[in-house]
């Protein structure tokens, strides 16, 4: 793991307590920018076809996948957990905005249902451009919501209703790579949807995206 990143991420949930709860969140926000900063990086820096390329499709981790599916999940499964969970709405950015139209993506759900060439001929699809846009859009909505919690609204949990909310919207697959998504979302409480999927997600599956980079450089 990248040590700037870990190290960030260790303080952020070393400080999540109540007598150093501002300095947790602040831990939070800085890992967040400096994982999107390094994001937006890769956008001023590779070609647009190089957001589709899969050099590494039979391996076993997240490498497996491709840069444009990592982001698109990355953020699509934060929309969902921030807008359709936590704060009880209908719909996330996603629907709301159209952004599916926007992307060109055949997809509203997470992703996790693809598997190998899959993945490949999704992100194909995909609009590289406004897919940015929707991870700027996903990541100031997110930040507003870190931003206006309480210690106490850490140990908020979810309910039955809150689960099938999600299985209405349709934003999670019922393939059976996918379906567990929403008991493992549902099963947590605020202060354990911020430690996944608000940050380590980010960080498992960004160093994954510099690994799929240092592949399509070799090749």
């Amino acid at each position: 793991m990248n040590k700037n990143w870990s190290n960030l991420n260790k303080e952020f949930q070393i400080h999540l307590k109540k007598e150093n709860f501002g300095q947790g969140i602040a831990y939070l926000l800085e890992l967040r920018k400096t994982l999107f900063d390094f994001v937006c990086e890769m956008k001023a820096n590779l070609t647009l076809s190089a957001f589709s390329h899969q050099p590494f499709p039979n391996h076993k981790g997240y490498e497996n996948k491709t840069i444009a599916y990592s982001l698109y999940h990355i953020f699509r499964i934060e929309d969902i957990v921030a807008n359709i969970l936590i704060n009880g709405k209908e719909k996330d950015l996603f629907l709301e905005k159209d952004y599916q139209k926007r992307l060109n993506s055949p997809l509203i759900t997470t992703g996790n249902e693809l598997v190998k060439e899959e993945i490949r001929f999704f992100s194909e699809k995909l609009n590289i451009d406004a897919l940015y846009e929707y991870i700027t859009d996903v990541y100031e909505n997110s930040n507003n919501l870190i931003q206006s919690l309480s210690f106490e609204n850490l140990k908020q949990s979810f309910s039955k209703n809150d689960k099938e909310r999600i299985q209405k919207a349709k934003v999670v697959s019922p393939n059976e790579n996918a379906r567990w998504l929403i008991d493992y979302w549902g099963n947590k409480d605020v202060k354990g949807l911020l430690k996944m999927p608000f940050s380590r997600h980010w960080i498992m599956h960004i160093e994954a995206c510099e690994r799929i980079r240092r592949g399509i450089k070799k090749s």
